[in-house]
Formats: structure tokens, C-alpha cells, sequence
């Protein structure tokens, strides 16, 4: 199960995320950090690490869990660093996730 540790805790219906580019094949071009934020934000896949207390209070069930891997709203939600490990995450509303990545195949794309 993944752990929060990154200090930062969701409150209300935010789900704190911590976004993942699948793994790809080794490549010569590697992209300067900067850029590599902001794909971050771009991105659409991510991993659950919390979840607000009243996130999904009025949906029948949860879309997801901690742990799960998801598809969110492109460009949304807020950009954070983890207080305790520095590491990237994204806040999101629980309604910009819509969909749980449940295979992945070798090339990156979901199925």
C-alpha cells in the first residue's frame, strides 16, 4: 500500500497525487528538470496517496483508493512539493479523477 509521506495532508474533497510517466525505454535525449515539472502537470496518469475526508461524500462509492493508479483532468489541479520528502505531487478535486488504470501494456499506453 503507498504511504503518504510527503507532509502534505488533503483536506475536503482534494485527493493528493503523485503523478508517473510509465516506464519507457532508455532514450539519449533526457529533458532539463523544468520541463520535466511541467509535464508533471500535464500528465494524466497518477498514482493515489491521499484522500480528502469528504472527497466522494456524494457519489455511491469511491472512485478510488490510496495506492490505485488513475486517469485525471488534463492541467488540472495544483502543483505541490512535499514538504517531508520534496518530491512532486498534485492536488486534485475528486471529481478530476475519472477513470483507474487497471493493466498497462509495454508501451506505455493504457488499455
Amino acid at each position: 500500500m503507498t504511504q503518504n509521506n510527503s507532509g502534505l495532508l488533503p483536506l475536503g474533497r482534494a485527493v493528493l497525487v503523485q503523478p508517473y510517466i510509465p516506464e519507457r525505454k532508455a532514450s539519449i535525449i533526457e529533458l532539463p528538470p523544468d520541463i520535466a515539472v511541467r509535464d508533471q502537470m500535464v500528465e494524466q496518469r497518477a498514482i493515489v496517496v491521499a484522500i480528502g475526508p469528504t472527497a466522494w461524500h456524494d457519489e455511491p462509492m469511491a472512485r478510488a483508493a490510496v495506492g490505485d493508479k488513475v486517469l485525471l483532468s488534463r492541467y488540472s489541479g495544483y502543483m505541490a512539493e512535499g514538504t517531508a520528502d520534496k518530491k512532486q505531487y498534485r492536488f486534485v478535486n475528486d471529481r478530476d479523477i475519472f477513470a483507474k488504470i487497471e493493466v498497462e501494456s509495454d508501451g506505455g499506453k493504457y488499455v
